[in-house]
């Protein structure tokens, strides 16, 4: 009964907190619910002991990626931010409609193709062994033909390149400013 009243809660911050994101018109206001999105999120994977996906969650998504918008929507000016206005164009969203449709069909065929749903129903259950954190753990910094370290590196620097990168521009932009 405790969890699904958790759940409960968690499901009203997470719907809250997605809703107020798209809804709203200041854009920090947007990517603070954002962070109480991912958050929620977090604390269904904790809830499900999930306990991996939960820390992986928060440090990576909630921390990293909504730093990361953050530090984009600071480096934006509020020149442009000022200027900018969504106007909804009835053919662009028929299009758009169109395509999700699209996907969604075709997503939904290759789970009856593979009769992944037909298994869900009948067994009840996909994996009956669970991993342990150290096989995870192993896999994900070790070296050999399976492992991650060597993405996680690339990846590693290819944030710092744009990190840099948006510094070069907002020195740049910040120079200009001052001279006008």
């Amino acid at each position: 009964m405790a969890k699904l009243i958790i759940f409960a809660i968690l499901a009203v911050i997470i719907l809250g907190s997605a809703i107020f994101c798209v809804s709203t018109k200041r854009i920090m206001r947007a990517a603070t619910a954002l962070l109480f999105v991912l958050f929620g999120v977090a604390g269904l994977y904790f809830l499900l002991d999930y306990t991996f996906l939960g820390a992986a969650q928060i440090s990576i998504y909630a921390g990293g990626i909504t730093v990361m918008y953050i530090f984009a929507i600071q480096l934006v000016s509020k020149r442009t931010l000022q200027g900018l206005s969504e106007r909804w164009m009835g053919k662009r969203t028929l299009i758009a409609a169109l395509i999700s449709l699209i996907g969604i069909v075709t997503v939904g065929g290759i789970f009856l193709k593979n009769k992944l749903l037909t298994e869900l129903t009948t067994k009840g259950e996909l994996a009956t062994k669970e991993i342990s954190m150290d096989i995870i753990g192993k896999q994900l910094m070790s070296a050999d033909k399976y492992g991650y370290v060597l993405p996680f590196e690339f990846i590693s620097l290819f944030l710092l390149a744009c990190i840099i990168g948006g510094l070069v521009i907002l020195n740049i932009n910040k120079k200009e400013e001052n001279k006008k």
